[in-house]
């Protein structure tokens, strides 16, 4: 784990100094740092640009260390033992712009290897046991260097020529460790050209060398940062010393580190610096031994901006005035007060011009901070993050009299809200950071209409209700990382533009979001259990089909159901256009339904399709009974297969086509025609009787002469007499020419109840159709009788 920090922490510094350090996206990188190594590793890739050996136990380094490394730009030697260089070692390195040789036990610092890498951009030789910081010649060919670090654990001198080397360079930043100073030349430093200095301060003031020091450094830069300033018994020569940074001096921001000091002493470094140049104060890992009284002329002054981060108290009991009155009266436009544990801070007094203040990362509450405070009309940013406020309705009171404020960041707190809470928010908000709290749907009742943008990101939130207050001017909403079960209706949005909902719980984002964000230009709505069926085909087409930047899209957008298609992009799930619309599928079905209609009407019409659907049923229906008969079963006394019934004014069509038709196809078949097979001498009733008892059907040739026959009617009444007496189904209705059922008397009831219940056949007069007529109607009879014929007179 230190292996890995270590190696991300060289890197960092490395992309602070100059983006070319860091490594790009294919650049092959080796971190070999807290590996025990005693030398270079041999066969490194030859492509390497980022190596890192630092944290080991390497004394010497060779010439041929580093020679097949042609593409090497960034090498971490610090944290060593290295005592040893080869002049040539980075001979075959030319390109390499990063170089830490920090913490290692160099006493030479000529460092003659320089003159193999002029392209040098950032080199760090601190912290080695270097007896002079006299710089060789070769720092003078490193024309592009940026950033400088010096230093040496050894009591060291700083001499006029020391530095003369890189007098013509303009630097970025140089860091000069002068812990171990021993001896300094007034006007060292002032040689140097660099935007930013740092300086590790001198533990003694011998002869007045911390004072040179710090008066050269005020004059040298324009950002200075002082560090080790360790004082807690007696700081006179610490405060003797910022009296030099006078009005003339060049600095303007100015970085205090790694302080230990009395309140008081604080107080009067301060003084001196209110009445210099400088613009920007801060500041950072102080430890404060002691909290005594001090006054403190609040007199005008040139600082903009103060800085106080890590400010560790000691005594843990002293009168919380002592450091409040000094903010109190503080003339300055920016305050920070950060990672300090800091439980309150009065009201400042009346006049103050604070625009921008932060307590971040306190343990304020918001039942004591600025309640009731009427006087920071100026103020535009308030950032309270990562606190221990509570409730919300109290934070919203805190500024309602801050008639200035834009930008008010409350992030990571324990904010809550019910709705017994009012809120008073102040009209001129219009940035609310309210992510990584405990707040419900709820909140969207206590929010300003003014808000432009709102961050509500990390919360409890499961939905965006639909009673809330406007917030027609709200252009950015960020809601990542709730519980919402569906993208919110811009309705009461109208002017949205970025909206990020990444990573809740919706599944299909409802139809109509688009329609209600007609203004939105990005959305992200990445890392969200999506459903892929038909209801979220627009929301996957929406990249396609919109100006809408979606934030990781394709990569952060996966089908987490149905199972078959978990993991899917969006983009790769597709559903057809039938599949999913409704509407297109009744179109569909029914145009194929119409469609189907028209061809069979055709075909009904040119082909007369249903006759000969009609008959091939008849003819399946008859040949089925005629299957299911047992001839055995016929009574012994049948003749005739069937006996025929017609009128006389269709005799002609019976002798001609009926009987021809039926008995020359089937010899065996018997049919009992009365001119041939009633008997003379008895009566015609008589004959119609007996010819029908003897035979095993009875077919009826029906025609508006049938209906006009008496004897026709005889004859269809006992034979539908016989049909139910006998349970059986014999009679075969043939239809010569149509009757239309209002013809038949009503006296014919008989007639109407069979031609409405029973099937009949119809004669066709296309010939065509007659071949199928003819052998339906032999089906209809169809049935061989076992007995013996027998002579008809004999009956």
């Amino acid at each position: 784990m230190v292996n890995i920090l270590s190696f991300f922490v060289w890197i960092l510094i490395f992309k602070t100094c100059h983006s070319l350090c860091f490594p790009a996206e294919n650049d092959v990188v080796i971190n070999s740092s807290s590996s025990s190594l005693s030398a270079v590793p041999k066969n490194l890739p030859s492509r390497t640009k980022i190596l890192d050996l630092s944290q080991n136990k390497i004394t010497e380094i060779h010439m041929q260390d580093f020679a097949s490394l042609h593409w090497l730009k960034s090498l971490n030697l610090s944290s060593n033992k290295i005592s040893n260089l080869s002049a040539a070692f980075l001979r075959s390195n030319q390109e390499l712009e990063c170089l830490d040789l920090s913490k290692n036990e160099l006493l030479s610092i000529e460092c003659h290897f320089l003159y193999h890498v002029i392209s040098l951009k950032y080199l760090d030789i601190s912290y080695n046991n270097f007896l002079s910081l006299t710089l060789g010649k070769a720092f003078s060919f490193l024309k592009d260097l940026e950033y400088l670090g010096l230093g040496s654990r050894k009591a060291i001198m700083l001499l006029k020529n020391d530095l003369k080397e890189i007098s013509g360079i303009q630097l970025q930043e140089v860091s000069i460790g002068l812990k171990t100073l021993s001896e300094y030349d007034p006007g060292t430093l002032q040689v140097l050209r660099t935007a930013k200095l740092h300086i590790i301060l001198p533990s003694t003031n011998k002869a007045g060398l911390l004072e040179n020091v710090m008066h050269d450094a005020f004059n040298s830069s324009d950002i200075l940062t002082l560090s080790n300033i360790e004082c807690c018994q007696d700081c006179s020569h610490y405060i003797d010393s910022f009296k030099t940074l006078g009005k003339f001096s060049r600095v303007s921001n100015l970085s205090l580190q790694h302080l230990s000091l009395d309140w008081k002493d604080v107080l009067s470094i301060s003084k001196s610096i209110w009445a210099s140049m400088v613009k920007n104060l801060s500041f950072f890992n102080m430890t404060l031994c002691k909290i005594t009284s001090s006054s403190f002329q609040h007199s005008e002054t040139m600082l903009k901006t103060l800085t106080m981060r890590q400010i560790k108290v000691i005594p843990f009991y002293f009168r919380q005035s002592i450091i409040y009155n000094f903010f109190d009266g503080l003339m300055i436009e920016n305050l920070t007060i950060s990672e300090s544990g800091w439980i309150f801070m009065t009201c400042p007094n009346k006049g103050n011009t604070y625009k921008f203040i932060d307590f971040s990362v306190n343990s304020f509450s918001s039942d004591f901070l600025f309640q009731d405070c009427h006087t920071l009309h100026l103020l535009e940013t308030l950032i309270l993050q990562q606190n221990m406020l509570s409730k919300l309705s109290k934070v919203s009171k805190m500024t309602r009299y801050m008639k200035s404020l834009k930008h008010f960041d409350v992030s990571q707190n324990q904010l809550t809200y019910d709705e017994k809470g009012v809120c008073f928010w102040t009209n001129s908000l219009i940035n609310l950071n309210l992510s990584s709290n405990r707040l419900t749907d709820l909140i969207f009742i206590c929010l300003p209409s003014s808000l432009e943008v709102l961050d509500l990101q990390k919360n409890d939130i499961y939905s965006v209700p639909k009673e809330l207050n406007n917030l027609d001017m709200l252009k950015e909403l960020y809601l990542g990382g709730n519980k919402l079960v569906n993208l919110p209706d811009c309705s009461k949005f109208k002017n949205l533009e970025i909206l990020f909902v990444e990573a809740n719980a919706f599944h299909e984002p409802s139809s109509s979001f688009l329609q209600s964000c007609q203004r939105l230009t990005v959305l992200n709505a990445a890392y969200n259990p999506f459903t892929c069926t038909c209801n979220l085909r627009d929301f996957s087409r929406m990249k396609e089909n919109t100006h809408i930047e979606m934030i990781g899209w394709p990569k952060s957008y996966h089908c987490a159901y149905p199972d078959n298609l978990k993991g899917t992009l969006l983009k790769d799930f597709h559903l057809s256009e039938v599949t999913c619309s409704t509407t297109l599928l009744l179109v569909i079905v029914l145009g194929s339904m119409i469609a189907l209609t028209i061809v069979i009407g055709l075909m009904c019409y040119f082909l007369d399709l249903p006759w000969y659907l009609r008959m091939t049923w008849q003819w399946t229906q008859m040949k089925r009974r005629a299957m299911k008969t047992d001839p055995h079963q016929l009574t012994e006394h049948l003749v005739y297969h069937a006996f025929l019934s017609y009128s006389q004014h269709d005799s002609s069509w019976v002798k001609e086509q009926l009987l021809p038709n039926l008995e020359e196809r089937d010899r065996r078949l018997q049919i009992c025609f009365h001119e041939r097979s009633f008997i003379p001498g008895k009566g015609i009733i008589e004959n119609i009787i007996n010819c029908i008892e003897k035979s095993y059907k009875s077919i009826f040739v029906l025609s508006p002469n049938f209906i006009q026959s008496e004897w026709c009617h005889y004859e269809l009444y006992f034979a539908q007499h016989q049909v139910l007496s006998e349970q059986s189904d014999n009679l075969i209705l043939v239809v010569l020419e149509p009757i239309s059922q209002y013809l038949i008397p009503s006296k014919y009831y008989k007639l109407k109840s069979l031609m409405a219940k029973k099937t009949y056949l119809e004669w066709p007069k296309d010939k065509n159709k007659q071949r199928l007529f003819w052998a339906n109607l032999q089906a209809a009879i169809g049935i061989n009788l076992s007995t013996p014929t027998e002579d008809i007179s004999s009956g």
